[in-house]
């Protein structure tokens, strides 16, 4: 059994990681072992430190997270991914757990907060719904990548066009709003929807909405 303190094999191996911070080796030789025996790959730290100086495969994973570690707080920690951009699900372990800490936990985006000594499939359940909602998040993130890739090909007017369009305006509105004739307005319009891959406008509605084009 190996406890990792920093890579983790080949990142190019699909299979999912959980990763383990706890400062308590049998905690995480436990764990180690738990989910390792249900197929998953598994990485663990006795630190915080050493997690981030670790390289995070790029497949669909999730962190078990003590609340109390030597150098911050677990709910600490958590802050401090959600601002470095890890958005990986985050399962709590705490022996002195109580409400107020859950109820921080769960607000910060926590999936789960188990109490030690707990089940092992309460943690196998945890763990299962943890990645499920990572594979998610990894595809709505994709997708919406490349539609922004898409997005990026459309010349200014044709962008234009298509935050009016998609905000429910019709071409004459619209042409008046940019001040072009109807015909003009129909052509950047098509465009637009051929080099989006959008088939119809309520395509391209709901890619105007993952791109935040109407956020304002």
């Amino acid at each position: 059994m190996m406890d990792h303190a920093g890579r983790i094999g080949d990142p190019s191996i699909s299979a999912p990681v959980v990763y383990v911070i706890d400062d308590d080796l049998a905690i995480r030789e436990a764990l180690d072992s738990l989910l390792r025996s249900v197929g998953l790959r598994v990485s663990g730290f006795g630190s915080a430190s050493a997690f981030l100086s670790a390289t995070l495969a790029d497949v669909p994973s999730c962190l078990i997270l003590d609340i109390r570690l030597p150098e911050v707080s677990g709910l600490d920690f958590q802050m401090r991914l959600q601002g470095a951009g890890i958005a990986m699900p985050v399962i709590f372990m705490t022996g002195h757990g109580d409400i107020p800490m859950t109820v921080r936990a769960m607000k910060a985006g926590a999936l789960d907060f188990l109490t030690k000594p707990f089940r092992d499939q309460d943690m196998l359940d945890a763990v299962s719904r943890a990645i499920e909602v990572d594979k998610t998040q990894r595809a709505s993130t994709r997708a919406t990548s490349q539609i922004k890739e898409l997005y990026d090909t459309l010349t200014l007017r044709e962008k234009e066009v298509m935050t009016f369009v998609t905000k429910g305006l019709m071409n004459k509105q619209v042409a008046a709003e940019m001040s072009l004739s109807e015909i003009t307005v129909k052509i950047h319009r098509g465009s637009a929807m051929r080099k989006m891959s959008a088939r119809t406008l309520a395509d391209l509605v709901r890619m105007a909405e993952s791109l935040g084009l109407h956020s304002d």
